[in-house]
Parts: structure tokens; sequence; C-alpha cells
């Protein structure tokens, strides 16, 4: 919980991608990014999210600057969660995130799974974006 009272949830995704190389070689890769979230849904995370269990996210990027005891400048890019899912379909144990109220923070590593993202026509944009 944040000073104000407000919960707050930090945890850590693992993104896994296999691949092959030119030689046609099978490569794995992880990528570890840092995931926060307040409100409801950091009560909805922390009291149903696990380590390993599934979830899709999304939300903004935030740029974190500061200066080690070294002096030395520092920065990390972070997600600030504004919606996520949990993607283990078949699994029926847990209610839905949007109906929990109460719960607690949690700090765990998990991998996640894409999920298809609609078509930019699909979500209102306009087509005459000039980028």
């Amino acid at each position: 919980m944040m000073s104000s009272g407000r919960p707050v949830c930090n945890f850590g995704l693992a993104l896994n991608r296999s691949y092959k190389d030119s030689e046609g070689n099978k490569k794995e890769e992880v990528t570890f990014v840092d995931v926060e979230c307040f409100g409801p849904r950091a009560e909805a995370v922390g009291r149903f999210f696990s380590k390993g269990r599934p979830i899709f996210v999304e939300g903004r990027l935030k740029l974190d600057q500061w200066e080690s005891k070294d002096g030395e400048k520092r920065s990390a890019i972070r997600v600030v969660l504004d919606n996520f899912e949990f993607v283990d379909a078949g699994k029926s144990e847990s209610p839905s995130p949007t109906d929990q109220t109460t719960g607690t923070t949690s700090n765990s590593l998990e991998k996640t799974k894409p999920q298809e993202q609609p078509s930019p026509n699909d979500s209102g944009f306009d087509e005459d974006v000039p980028f």
C-alpha cells in the first residue's frame, strides 16, 4: 500500500521467445519487464496472480531515472498497467479480476502469452492519422 492507502502491486514478467537463427538452430530468448499497477487492479493481481501463471498486460511505458549512491545516472523502463487478463483458459478456480475489491500485493516472476490485438480500424481510430 502507498502512504495514501492506495493499493500498489509491483511484479516482473518474463517474456519468452523461441526462434530459429539464420543457420536453422533453435534459439531461446528471455526478456524481463517490470510492471506496476494501482487500485483495484493491484488488489486483483495480488490476490490471483502467482509465479508461472500466464497474464496479458496492457499499459503505458514509464521511464524511471535516478542517481546511484556512486553518483551514476541510472534509468529503467517499466510498464504501468492499465488493463490485464489472465490467459490460462481452462482454469475456472478464480473469479474474474474485475469482481474483486480486496487482496494483497505480490512480487513474482511471470510468463506471458501473446494475444491478438484488434486492427486500428476495429478500435475506432481515425483512418486519417498522419503517422
